[in-house]
């Protein structure tokens, strides 16, 4: 069965950690309410490899900064399209805190939706 994904990186100071798990908590909770299949957000633990571009370094990671891998998974693009119009009313999101006060950047946050290739 064909899924869709949507991912995000983003960095996020390693003093904001316990944080943003409150926030993303929160969020994956909204997602899951709405349809969402699974929400996941991965913290950086082996970022120091020696093969193509280390995630900190294509992320422009600060020192005292760690990377956050996350995504979230629908059915199809038009299921993601109709849970996140829910998502983005819900009043709890709004609620979830200024854009200016957040744990993150998010200007530096980058993501994008993608079609599943392969579902082993």
């Amino acid at each position: 069965m064909a899924r869709y994904v949507d991912g995000y990186v983003l960095p996020v100071p390693k003093k904001n950690i316990a944080a943003y798990r409150r926030l993303a908590q929160k969020a994956g909770k909204i997602w899951r309410e709405h349809g969402a299949l699974d929400y996941k957000e991965c913290i950086g633990d082996d970022l120091a490899i020696k093969m193509g571009v280390p995630f900190p370094r294509q992320m422009k990671a600060k020192p005292g900064e760690t990377v956050v891998f996350a995504y979230i998974v629908f059915k199809s693009r038009a299921h993601r399209d109709r849970v996140n119009a829910k998502v983005m009313k819900d009043p709890r999101l709004a609620d979830m805190g200024d854009p200016k006060n957040m744990p993150f950047d998010s200007k530096r946050m980058v993501y994008g939706g993608f079609n599943v290739l392969v579902d082993v």
